[in-house]
């Protein structure tokens, strides 16, 4: 396993402002194997940029001796696929598009989705949906986008968030299971599954269909945003995780996304988290 640090973990990264050549360089000054590139609406990193641009970047990452980890976007929480507004759906279904596209170039082999959700719990102004039709909405945007998964060669991985779907590691396995595409796949959270239940299990679970893996810890007591702790510090239990990881043949990137930023000096989080990585990926 490698690996990899997610852009948005870099002290403005949230806000796309942070130099993308100078997150390169520092990643791979703390030995990190790979980055996670997330796209904006605008920007140096933009959703939109040329196919020029993308394949320059390719270069520098090429360069330092680093990977495209992954790709992804935060405007499918601006745009999700469970939406009631058709043009919304559409935009999420073009954003989803487009990062497979980026990706291809930049080489990576998968993207993170975010499916949309059934309610919004950090913004009470989102609908809120019924399961069964937001569920259905995404099933319907899979089948337009996994041919564009496959035309591309970089699967879509659907990230389990605190979205209040798909709440069981079964029904996360059969809903993949319907398409019967390596192309369609899990993006599994450690850390944002420990609300649901234990990640070993879901790993064991979900097996081959886990597509790439974010790392982060939570502590169950919190129970809220303020629950995600440093690497090792909360109840994630890495022992078993990597035994489970080790177990259904996952040997890419852990992709670390290390949010909110310390309240001082937040670049050390980088630093921690690397040496915390090492410790894990020896286990």
């Amino acid at each position: 396993m490698k690996k990899g640090i997610n852009y948005w973990s870099f002290p403005g990264g949230l806000e796309g402002k942070k130099d993308i050549d100078e997150a390169i360089a520092e990643a791979k000054k703390l030995g990190y194997e790979g980055i996670e590139v997330c796209l904006f609406p605008e920007g140096p990193l933009s959703i939109d940029m040329s196919d020029d641009d993308a394949k320059a970047l390719r270069k520098k990452l090429d360069k330092a001796g680093l990977s495209a980890a992954s790709v992804t976007t935060g405007m499918l929480w601006e745009y999700p696929l469970t939406s009631s507004d058709a043009t919304a759906r559409e935009k999420g279904i073009e954003c989803v598009s487009r990062c497979l596209k980026v990706a291809n170039i930049l080489g990576a082999t998968g993207i993170l989705v975010v499916p949309g959700a059934v309610e919004v719990f950090f913004n009470p102004a989102m609908e809120v949906v019924q399961y069964d039709v937001a569920v259905q909405r995404v099933e319907d945007a899979m089948k337009e986008l996994v041919p564009v998964a496959e035309k591309n060669k970089v699967a879509i991985g659907i990230e389990n968030v605190w979205n209040k779907m798909f709440l069981s590691p079964l029904e996360a396995r059969d809903f993949i299971d319907k398409f019967g595409s390596e192309y369609l796949g899990w993006f599994f959270d450690v850390g944002n599954i420990l609300l649901l239940g234990m990640p070993e299990q879901w790993i064991r679970i979900l097996g081959k269909r886990i597509k790439k893996v974010h790392v982060k810890d939570f502590r169950r007591t919190v129970g809220n945003l303020d629950g995600f702790v440093d690497l090792l510090e909360g109840d994630v239990n890495w022992p078993e995780v990597m035994k489970a990881l080790k177990q259904v043949g996952y040997d890419d990137f852990l992709i670390a996304e290390m949010i909110p930023y310390y309240n001082h000096a937040p670049e050390t989080r980088l630093a921690n988290t690397s040496l915390a990585l090492d410790k894990i990926l020896a286990m």
